[in-house]
């Protein structure tokens, strides 16, 4: 069954569905994985906390409404929403299109990065995820 889902390599993963992706100014770029998309199916609405907001590992930092399910997005990192993908918000679809692209969701700017990175799994070990 894993083979019909892409999941990127050089991303981290949480068995809750979302990715992280350090980007080169120490902050990180997170969304939801090609596997959570394929079984909400169409995303309907992205609820998101504001810029400025503090999230912790492993606790919501918006919410992904679905016709098949309403679900809390999970954060991968603790720290501070420094950007809203706006146009994710205006175009849910954008999900569902292309999740570790155009789909992102948010970025934060880390507090316990060195911390956290060890708890996060790599591609191959988030595939045991996707049962």
């Amino acid at each position: 069954m894993s083979k019909e889902y892409v999941l990127r390599e050089g991303l981290y993963y949480i068995p809750d569905h979302t990715w992280a992706e350090l980007l080169p100014d120490g902050t990180v770029r997170v969304g939801i994985t090609d596997y959570a998309q394929k079984m909400l199916k169409t995303v309907r609405r992205i609820r998101l906390e504001n810029v400025g907001t503090t999230v912790s590992q492993y606790e919501p930092f918006g919410v992904i409404e679905s016709t098949k399910a309403t679900s809390d997005l999970i954060s991968p990192v603790s720290g501070v929403i420094k950007q809203v993908n706006e146009r994710v918000l205006k175009q849910p679809s954008l999900v569902n299109v292309d999740p570790y692209g155009a789909g992102w969701l948010v970025i934060i700017q880390p507090t316990r990065w060195e911390e956290e990175k060890d708890e996060l799994l790599t591609a191959e070990e988030y595939s045991k995820y996707q049962q």
